[in-house]
């Protein structure tokens, strides 16, 4: 009896919850720590089976007791999502191992779990301090883009967005949209280098009953469903020179004419365009009007590749994981250390749609608890296998500390003050890491020589 006093004093003198169970799956030993985690006494857990306390979203079919038991192999940090007596919904770090009495036979096992609420409330706050009209970041490429977007939002300028397939054009011109004074009005979408001329004519400006043949009635274009709002003509690089002249019309005159009509149809209307093609070449290359060109390019963005900002990449992945979980209604708490250096190096041609695609499929395939390497699409295992990536399947935080430290350097040519204001450390800290990490710099320090 008095060897059980102290055990239980010992167990509430942990911070961790910890409990332990019999053969049976009933609970015999359920700590302090257990209590406030779960809101459940200890004489209202002890006895009863640990499913029936914990209601783990492993508990059914995936219980770490379990596979510990049957397979004497501890599970360490592991991560799930418990509920507690009122109900809600609490993520949790667990770790287990096997039970044995003085001669070694088994007697049960114990979990110690601790509450990872406050981790995630901290989580949630980086991500809203780093989030702007739904566009995620937090380098200064995106920041310098959130400090411009109330003043662009705010004029009635015509705006031409440049980026690469996947960085996110559409979303900015949303965010344009939604801050302007516009916002209570229609924004219109339309992929210009989808359509053959007819169809993006007819698509854009609409046509009258009898314009042709299966012409039966009236129908609105592009430009009459945006007026008050804001069109955005996605990919303008691709439209034929015939496009462009009356597209041009349009912006000059601020009216356009429906298919089959002969009278001018006002348009009070804001456009974004955009490409991923440099305009400014295909003008000089005599395949854009430079006209047109000189029309939208008033206000200008270019929107950064995500290989250039891969200081936004763990944030960008706790959206999508956030977003597919509530999608898919699953747990899935977020990618392994070793994942994450992983999506860290990768270089993303698609840009940020790909880490989209990479986070959906790793969904499909991880049902709960942290997405590992298997659950990775196979382009980016068969990278870490033959290529570049070979061991940073077991890296760590270090290891994606030395990344960001190395791409902020390369960003600033070497400049290890910039660097470091950029990365939020002291100068002497940087230095420290760079040694302790041992990356590799410029014999420079980045500045101008005078």
């Amino acid at each position: 009896m008095e060897l059980a006093q102290y055990r239980d004093d010992i167990l509430d003198s942990i911070n961790e919850g910890v409990f332990t169970v019999d053969l049976n799956w009933q609970i015999t030993s359920f700590n302090r720590a257990a209590e406030k985690i779960t809101g459940v006494k200890r004489q209202d857990a002890i006895g009863h089976q640990c499913n029936e306390v914990f209601r783990a979203n492993i508990c059914e079919n995936d219980c770490a007791l379990k596979k510990t038991l049957s397979t004497s192999e501890p599970a360490v940090d592991k991560t799930v999502y418990i509920v507690n007596a009122r109900g809600t919904q609490i993520p949790i770090k667990i770790s287990v191992a096997v039970l044995h009495d003085p001669k070694g036979k088994v007697i049960g096992g114990v979990e110690t779990f601790q509450d990872l609420r406050q981790i995630e409330e901290l989580r949630k706050k980086l991500q809203e301090k780093h989030t702007f009209a739904d566009i995620i970041g937090k380098g200064p490429a995106i920041t310098q883009l959130f400090d411009l977007l109330p003043q662009i939002a705010d004029s009635e300028s015509t705006v031409l967005i440049e980026g690469a397939s996947g960085t996110g054009k559409e979303l900015f011109a949303h965010a344009i949209h939604n801050l302007s004074r516009r916002k209570k009005k229609q924004f219109v979408a339309v992929n210009c280098g989808a359509l053959p001329d007819t169809l993006l004519e007819s698509e854009l400006f609409g046509y009258k009953a009898g314009a042709f043949t299966d012409a039966k009635r009236n129908k609105p274009g592009r430009f009459s469903l945006a007026e008050g709002g804001t069109i955005f003509l996605d990919e303008i690089g691709d439209i034929s020179p015939a496009m462009q002249v009356r597209l041009l019309r349009v912006l000059q005159e601020k009216t356009f004419e429906p298919l089959g009509s002969v009278e001018p149809v006002r348009a009070n209307i804001r456009v974004i365009a955009a490409t991923n093609k440099g305009l400014r070449k295909l003008v000089k290359n005599g395949k854009f009007r430079s006209d047109l060109f000189y029309r939208i390019h008033v206000v200008h963005i270019e929107l950064p590749r995500l290989r250039d900002r891969r200081e936004d990449i763990p944030l960008l992945v706790e959206h999508f994981v956030a977003r597919f979980n509530r999608l898919q209604a699953k747990d899935i708490v977020g990618p392994s250390q070793g994942v994450l250096a992983i999506l860290m190096e990768h270089d993303y041609p698609g840009n940020v749609r790909e880490l989209q695609n990479i986070i959906e499929h790793a969904f499909v395939l991880c049902s709960g608890g942290l997405i590992e390497f298997h659950h990775l699409p196979p382009y980016l295992k068969g990278k870490l296998e033959h290529g570049r990536l070979a061991g940073v399947g077991r890296a760590s935080l270090k290891s994606m500390e030395k990344i960001l430290i190395g791409e902020s350097l390369r960003k600033h040519n070497g400049n290890r003050s910039r660097a470091a204001k950029e990365l939020g450390i002291n100068k002497s800290t940087l230095y420290r890491k760079i040694k302790s990490l041992k990356i590799e710099v410029s014999d420079t320090d980045g500045r101008s020589k005078k």
